[in-house]
């Protein structure tokens, strides 16, 4: 009823003859009951809060799009100036000026009035009039003083200003100790925000104390609730025998589960036989979680507010408890288990000639790695292949299906981004000891493209089926980033065919193709992803730009994906005939706003996980300042370029610190030239560089050219560890380093601290 009533105001304040009106004068033209007023203010209210209505400072209600206003999310960035994502998904982002954020903080809800429409070149520029919302009220950071004012400053990048704590409202905590502090009031346009510090995590270098300082900053709950513990309690872990009745039985069916060695959440099986017309008759399986994890129970409940999994090099923090995650919901080997299967018959142009949904019980023959899959079958090892001699054949069949599956796929356009992964090997203590660069081999590609197919099958089946859904959606790329995207690609050239209000996917897949194996493939793949949407979660279907996919969905994941876990509810309710007009109106209800979580949550564990890994790279690269290490120039800006080593590290190479000459940035040429020598730096090219500094606190990462290192002493006096095994003392007090091919370099002369200065870009340099 209040949201049939909402829906009514929203309406009759967005028509032509409407004009703003004050609460009373709603009350009147909407002839509202005296006994309803309460709950049409309360209506008025949410309406506000959701940006779908203004209210002005006259208190009149109109509509935001016809007073010139937007209203979304603010998007900061770390330098102060941020972006307005509206909620209406039709509007571009919109630039707000750092002067023009008036107290809001990142994540907010705001309303912005336009001051600049958008041209050919450039955003709509806006200005912060509204905050509806606030996203922030406890905030992570360090605390520190400055004689007797305490302030904290955050961990989060984009939330800016230091948050001032009174030394009585700062539990007595020391400085360089990770905190939380809550707000008690908000940042205005000249004014910073003031908190109370209401947890004291721990000093900055304190065991543990880095993961627990992300996990708070996004909010990302780590211990289930006791009501969810109490509940699972109530869960069998081991199967009975009604768990049987009513399901496919599939144990006699030669199945392998095939993960990473570290994994312990097994979602799916797959199998594979050869039909006797010589098709591939492939079973996906899938964990059925829906079978324990019952609808609006706290269980449930639990798993929907945390979204999905999430997974940090020597933590996960599951979306469900162990005793699921890992146990009875967990495909492991030689054990009965409850599960989802899509059977699927595929020819051999790899279309999907027919399919099965079922509900089973299978038994997974062997758990397989990734590592043993591959050594099987591109390196031939011998005891893997005597020690898994029966299934060698099903391995070899799905090395064929997964390439006739990719190769369809590419003919139809899907776009291959071909990044390599980080691991990040820690010890038992949290420290990290190896960067490493992980390739993903033909056993990753075989899972990647079965589930993918399984994913597209059951999506086109239940978008036939005409029930309410989840879909993940991907949508066509913002003209505007695709002709910026052709500008900056015309510097390598290259172009993306086709006009840039109907690009197709295969226009993108075309370039990276041509650039695949170039110096420049990374950088250019890196900037193509950024010009893309953001795949997420939505009741409505539309197709996948980056699969080139009509149809697709998440199913494959229901342990570490409530997308995934709603989807099998709905799919179960619909095979059993149990789907009704009623349950269609509950799930057209609660699908929306179940899909906006879901990617609000995705989104949110994908920024923590990055953040935690930059943090590591920084800790990592710590112990090597002093260090020469080889790298490709990955970008190029006004104020620097950066370089990436083959350990995916990424660090910083500052203007001033290049003393060889005066460097101009070429915006149009995306490079560096020499003012003298005419030297140029462009993306792609191989430089050998020295790291000079480390933040995990700021996740900075600075390096200097080679050349220049050999010019300074910085670098082998007292900022270097004395105990790091790659420096060594001299007769003359002078420290050396090595490089990594093991060449003894040494610095030429000394130089002062002003010139320090410039190394790590605290000066200033003048032209002359």
């Amino acid at each position: 009823m209040l949201k049939e009533r909402k829906e009514r105001i929203k309406r009759y304040i967005n028509e032509k003859t409407y004009h703003p009106l004050s609460f009373k004068e709603l009350v009147v033209s909407l002839d509202v009951p005296k006994e309803d007023r309460e709950l049409f203010k309360q209506c008025l209210d949410e309406l506000e809060e959701e940006g779908a209505i203004f209210k002005s400072k006259k208190n009149r209600y109109g509509a935001p799009d016809r007073m010139g206003l937007v209203a979304g999310k603010f998007q900061s960035h770390e330098r102060g100036f941020g972006f307005l994502i509206p909620n209406d998904k039709e509007q571009n982002d919109i630039f707000i000026q750092s002067d023009s954020v008036n107290g809001a903080m990142h994540g907010d809800s705001v309303i912005a009035r336009i001051t600049k429409s958008s041209s050919q070149s450039r955003k709509s520029e806006g200005e912060i009039v509204k905050i509806l919302s606030r996203a922030n009220e406890k905030i992570v950071g360090v605390f520190e003083k400055s004689h007797s004012i305490g302030y904290v400053i955050p961990d989060h990048k984009k939330i800016k200003g230091h948050i001032i704590v009174p030394v009585d409202k700062s539990m007595d905590a020391k400085e360089n100790q990770k905190v939380i502090v809550k707000i008690i009031r908000y940042p205005e346009a000249e004014r910073n925000a003031e908190g109370e510090i209401i947890e004291i995590l721990g000093d900055i270098d304190q065991k543990g104390v880095d993961l627990l300082s992300i996990l708070r900053t996004y909010n990302i709950p780590i211990e289930f609730p006791d009501d969810v513990t109490e509940y699972v309690k109530s869960i069998p872990l081991e199967l009975k025998p009604d768990d049987y009745k009513g399901r496919r039985d599939l144990r006699n069916l030669t199945m392998v589960t095939i993960d990473g060695e570290d994994a312990r959440d097994l979602d799916d099986a797959v199998s594979l036989e050869m039909t006797d017309d010589g098709n591939y008759r492939l079973g996906v399986h899938i964990a059925d979680v829906s079978n324990y994890v019952q609808e609006n129970s706290y269980l449930d409940k639990e798993a929907l507010r945390r979204g999905n999994s999430v997974y940090f090099p020597d933590k996960v923090i599951p979306m469900l408890p162990p005793e699921l995650s890992n146990g009875i919901c967990s495909l492991n080997a030689n054990v009965d288990r409850l599960a989802f299967s899509v059977i699927m018959d595929i020819d051999n142009f790899g279309r999907v000639i027919n399919h099965e949904i079922i509900e089973s019980v299978i038994n997974v023959n062997e758990r397989m790695t990734y590592t043993d899959v591959y050594k099987i079958l591109e390196e031939q090892d011998k005891d893997l292949i005597e020690k898994y001699n029966s299934l060698v054949p099903m391995f070899e069949n799905m090395r064929d299906l997964a390439d006739i599956l990719r190769k369809k796929r590419s003919l139809r356009g899907a776009i291959d981004f071909d990044f390599d992964e980080t691991r990040v090997v820690v010890d038992e203590n949290g420290k990290v000891v190896a960067l490493e660069r992980y390739e993903l081999t033909i056993a990753n590609k075989i899972i990647e493209e079965f589930m993918l197919l399984c994913n597209e099958t059951v999506s086109e089946h239940f978008y036939w089926a005409n029930i309410p859904f989840v879909y993940r959606i991907h949508e066509d790329p913002d003209p505007e980033k695709i002709q910026s995207l052709n500008d900056f690609l015309f510097n390598f050239g290259q172009r993306i065919k086709g006009g840039n209000n109907a690009v197709h996917p295969r226009a993108l897949q075309t370039v990276l193709d041509k650039v695949k194996g170039t110096p420049q493939e990374r950088v250019i793949s890196t900037m193509m992803l950024r010009s893309l949407q953001k795949a997420r979660y939505s009741d409505e279907h539309i197709w996948h730009f980056g699969l080139a996919a009509s149809y697709y969905s998440h199913f494959t994941a229901p342990i570490r994906r409530y997308s995934d876990l709603i989807i099998h509810r709905v799919m179960k309710e619909y095979i059993n005939g149990k789907f009704n007009d009623k349950r269609s109106e509950y799930y057209l209800d609660v699908l929306p706003e179940i899909a906006k979580q879901c990617s609000e949550r995705e989104k949110n564990a994908e920024e923590a996980e990055r953040d935690y890994e930059d943090l590591k790279k920084a800790e990592y690269m710590k112990e090597h300042i002093g260090e020469a290490f080889t790298g490709v120039v990955s970008s190029i800006t006004s104020f620097g370029m950066f370089v990436e080593l083959e350990n995916t590290v990424e660090g910083l190479i500052r203007l001033s610190s290049m003393s060889d000459d005066y460097y101009n940035y070429n915006e149009k040429l995306y490079c560096l030239i020499g003012e003298r020598t005419g030297k140029v730096y462009r993306i792609g090219d191989r430089v050998e560089v020295v790291v000079t500094n480390a933040s995990p606190e700021t996740r900075q990462i600075d390096f200097v050219l080679l050349d220049d290192a050999e010019d300074m002493d910085y670098y082998f006096g007292e900022n270097v560890d004395s105990n790091n095994k790659n420096t060594q003392k001299r007769g003359n007090g002078q420290k050396e380093y090595h490089n990594k091919k093991g060449k003894v370099k040494r610095p030429k002369k000394s130089i002062d601290k002003h010139v320090l200065a410039h190394v790590n870009g605290k000066g200033k340099r003048k032209k002359k």
